[in-house]
């Protein structure tokens, strides 16, 4: 299975980033994943704005045939009900300068399911498919951090899998860097699940950057126990 996105520059784009064309796509969803940015600044705060949902998709977007993501509200999921193995239609506009979303296109429009996924009777518990809960139980739940590997190899059709782009506080209120990490909102107990090394998260003065440790997966799990 193809993990290639395709990064489609159609157009001009303005000072707000927004591609002044929009393309056709058409394709299989190969994994449904919730859409989020993590604002971090040291390891004081690490925060988790959730935007709606990525759909992973292999068919054409723009005339040509690739792999990738399409960025959908909250709303568009809870009509449509997206799951692995659906075949969907739809217009979109190319992410340029859209430097919280990791998708290929968002403003997804003129959705429409051409072909509806069939029950798995074989489904193993974990990774767990099917379609996502609404995006509020994400928030609710929190997040920790999942080995990028992990996340590409054995979680990447989980409902619960995560990938997000960080936007870092490098110098606070004056530069930000930028990068993608993995994260779970799955159960603890999830067999499959592994928090991979301590990531840094450098800042501008620090000779040595600070760590995202698990203390930090602790306080935005907190309100659940190992089985929730």
């Amino acid at each position: 299975m193809r993990r290639k996105h395709l990064h489609l520059v159609v157009g001009d784009a303005n000072d707000t980033g927004k591609a002044t064309t929009r393309v056709n796509w058409q394709g299989r969803i190969i994994a449904v994943q919730c859409r989020a940015w993590v604002w971090r600044y040291q390891t004081h705060n690490r925060t988790h704005h959730h935007l709606g949902f990525n759909l992973w998709v292999e068919g054409e977007a723009g005339g040509k045939e690739d792999a990738f993501i399409i960025a959908v509200s909250d709303k568009q999921h809870l009509k449509m009900q997206f799951r692995i193995g659906d075949r969907i239609k739809g217009t979109a506009w190319p992410c340029i300068k859209a430097k919280h979303e990791i998708a290929d296109f968002y403003r997804a429009g003129g959705l429409k399911r051409l072909e509806s996924a069939e029950d798995d009777p074989d489904a193993k518990l974990f990774p767990v498919v099917g379609p996502p809960p609404p995006l509020a139980v994400f928030a609710e739940r929190g997040a920790r951090k999942l080995d990028a590997k992990r996340w590409r190899k054995s979680c990447f059709t989980c409902m619960w899998a995560n990938k997000s782009a960080v936007e870092i506080e490098y110098k606070f209120g004056e530069i930000k860097r930028y990068r993608q990490e993995t994260f779970c909102y799955g159960p603890k107990f999830c067999p499959l699940y592994d928090m991979g090394a301590p990531r840094p998260v450098p800042y501008f003065d620090s000779f040595i950057p600070f760590m995202d440790e698990e203390w930090m997966d602790e306080n935005c799990t907190s309100g659940r126990g190992e089985h929730d």
